[in-house]
């Protein structure tokens, strides 16, 4: 007559075979199949498995098995919206976003456009553009007094040589106080070449005009 040592011992071999077979060290279905099969063959029969015992064990096994399923159901909605985001995302090809960079182009019109993060209020802001190649000074604007927070900033009058051949123009921006002046890092308006995703699919990647590669959910505006 099998006793419970017996029975222990048989769960305990056959779980432990199933599990070093399959080179895991995790249950699986057919891992928690096989022990409860072996306690129901190895079970004493003057003192047998109780209902409730083996419905409790059938709703473990139910458990994990939707458990498994939802973790399939959920990694297919994952993929989905990796494809979601990376079909919006080439909607801005042609567009410009708005990233870190001093380099800028101006659009068709002779535009060129940024903006720049103030932790502090100035007194004023000197925001100058020049030639990338060259070195020369383009021109220059003072803004007034500002308070801490983003500034835009903008030339519309870029000559037309420099729009047709598309010569990038070098931003730099100055913020006066009566502590001095202070460089800052300014952001600017580059157009947007193609779409892609990162190395390990799981975001969405823009190819950005003398950027590079820029992650698509570190942009927070376009035009």
């Amino acid at each position: 007559m099998t006793n419970a040592v017996d029975a222990s011992y048989a769960t305990g071999l056959a779980l432990q075979t199933s599990t070093q077979a399959k080179g895991k060290s995790n249950l699986g279905q057919q891992d928690f199949l096989t022990l409860l099969t072996t306690q129901l063959q190895n079970q004493d029969p003057f003192q047998p498995m109780e209902n409730g015992e083996f419905l409790a064990q059938m709703a473990q096994f139910s458990t994990v098995s939707g458990i498994e399923q939802l973790n399939s159901t959920l990694t297919g909605i994952g993929d989905g919206l990796g494809a979601f985001r990376t079909a919006t995302a080439a909607s801005l090809i042609g567009k410009s976003v708005l990233v870190p960079g001093t380099l800028v182009r101006a659009d068709g019109t002779g535009t060129v456009r940024g903006a720049v993060t103030l932790t502090d209020p100035a007194e004023a802001l000197v925001v100058t553009y020049s030639n990338s190649v060259t070195g020369e000074l383009l021109h220059s604007q003072t803004l007034g007094a500002q308070s801490a927070g983003d500034v835009s900033f903008g030339w519309d009058g870029v000559p037309s040589s420099l729009v047709s051949s598309r010569v990038p123009l070098r931003v730099s921006v100055t913020a006066a106080s009566s502590d001095g002046s202070v460089p800052l890092a300014p952001k600017v308006y580059a157009r947007v070449l193609s779409v892609g995703t990162s190395a390990d699919g799981k975001r969405t990647v823009l190819e950005v005009e003398d950027k590079g590669n820029v992650a698509a959910d570190t942009v927070t505006s376009f035009r």
